[in-house]
């Protein structure tokens, strides 16, 4: 007996069926936002406030030389200064408050990261430039009056953490055996110094004189400190990676900031904030008679090219208020000289930035190699000690 076969025909449509190259581009843009932010958040380190200080510095610069009182300005009299100055605070506001965000963003969702950075030892020094860059904003704010209680309360706020950062770095490098200063220090230490320096400015600009002056001293004696072991090329200035080496413009930052630090203190320009200008000054002539020793950093765009920016804007500023106390040719042709200098580095780097944009955001192996070296002497040192 035999069972008649039929056929069955089943059509199956191609076009209902997605492929696998079509499942795979469906799955990468459902989380392509996600990936591309954890990369950003990756490689985002606080190094990158470098440009908030850049341009919150360069506000306070302009807004120091449109003043009635300032002789840089006083020939001008449209109103392309004031706009460009406006423009420029706001634009440093926006930089600040994206920077914070997606830095707060890695807080959250990086934090193992964070803590890496606090304990490496050229990272852990940029952690003050945010609240750096807040009190710079806060001092160059167009309208802010800084006897108001919004000022005075902003103030305390971002002062904070540059004090609590003090008493955790300076309390290792004199009581933690493997954080020494002389193990540690490096250029960017003295990151940590312009911090006191700028919230001492700051504090004098309220008539908090005795709260200036305690932070005046505790910048100035460690900067001291950081200078003279610098000085002495001990392990620490080794294991600074070359392509960081822009940020041996802090030499001079640092005196330049402890001048207009006292200048705001004293209330006038007097002998000591000379002497702090005419040493910073005499330090970055230094720096600009040696190209060579910056050839290596600049191969290759990095965000550490920002390091150009804001020391001469400070040493800048120094100029400004040299030529309110001493007014005469030559002040005010080193101020003219300075500022101009100042502003074309800040233009330049903001435009070689836009050039590079994309390699802003590229994981730097160079601090990285920094932290080998810098574990590799330690070892060293160790065994030197036991025999």
């Amino acid at each position: 007996m035999e069972i008649p076969m039929q056929e069955i025909h089943i059509k199956i449509d191609d076009n209902s069926i997605p492929t696998s190259k079509e499942r795979n581009k469906t799955d990468l843009a459902d989380h392509a936002e996600p990936i591309v932010l954890m990369s950003v958040l990756r490689s985002l380190h606080a190094g990158y406030f470098r440009i908030s200080l850049s341009l919150c510095s360069q506000a306070l610069l302009w807004k120091i030389m449109i003043a009635p009182d300032s002789p840089s300005m006083s020939h001008v009299r449209s109103n392309l200064p004031s706009t460009a100055y406006h423009l420029l605070w706001y634009l440093s506001l926006a930089t600040q408050v994206s920077l914070c965000f997606l830095y707060a963003l890695k807080c959250v969702y990086l934090f193992d990261t964070v803590k890496e950075e606090f304990s490496h030892f050229i990272g852990v020094n940029y952690l003050y430039a945010p609240s750096i860059s807040w009190l710079l904003l806060l001092q160059s704010a167009p309208t802010m009056k800084p006897q108001s209680l919004l000022y005075q309360t902003l103030f305390c706020v971002f002062a904070v953490p540059v004090l609590t950062l003090d008493t955790k770095l300076y309390g290792q490098w004199f009581t933690t055996e493997k954080r020494f200063l002389s193990m540690m220090a490096n250029p960017a230490s003295q990151v940590s110094v312009i911090a006191n320096l700028v919230a001492s400015r700051g504090a004098a600009e309220m008539g908090w004189r005795e709260c200036a002056l305690c932070l005046f001293s505790l910048g100035m004696v460690h900067y001291l400190v950081i200078f003279v072991t610098l000085y002495q090329r001990l392990p620490g200035g080794n294991n600074f990676p070359s392509t960081l080496r822009p940020v041996f413009f802090l030499f001079f930052a640092a005196p330049a900031t402890a001048s207009l630090a006292w200048n705001s203190i004293s209330g006038t320009f007097d002998t000591m904030a000379k002497m702090l200008f005419f040493l910073s000054f005499f330090i970055f002539m230094s720096l600009v008679c040696r190209p060579t020793l910056f050839k290596k950093s600049m191969k290759r765009f990095n965000v550490a090219w920002w390091a150009y920016s804001f020391p001469l804007t400070f040493l800048a500023l120094d100029s400004v208020e040299y030529a309110q106390e001493v007014k005469d040719t030559v002040t005010s042709g080193l101020m003219l000289v300075l500022s101009s200098v100042s502003v074309l580095i800040f233009l330049g780097v903001m435009l070689l930035t836009a050039a590079n944009s994309n390699r802003l955001l590229r994981r730097d192996d160079s601090v990285l190699i920094g932290s080998v070296k810098c574990k590799k002497d330690k070892q060293k040192s160790i065994k030197t000690a036991t025999l």
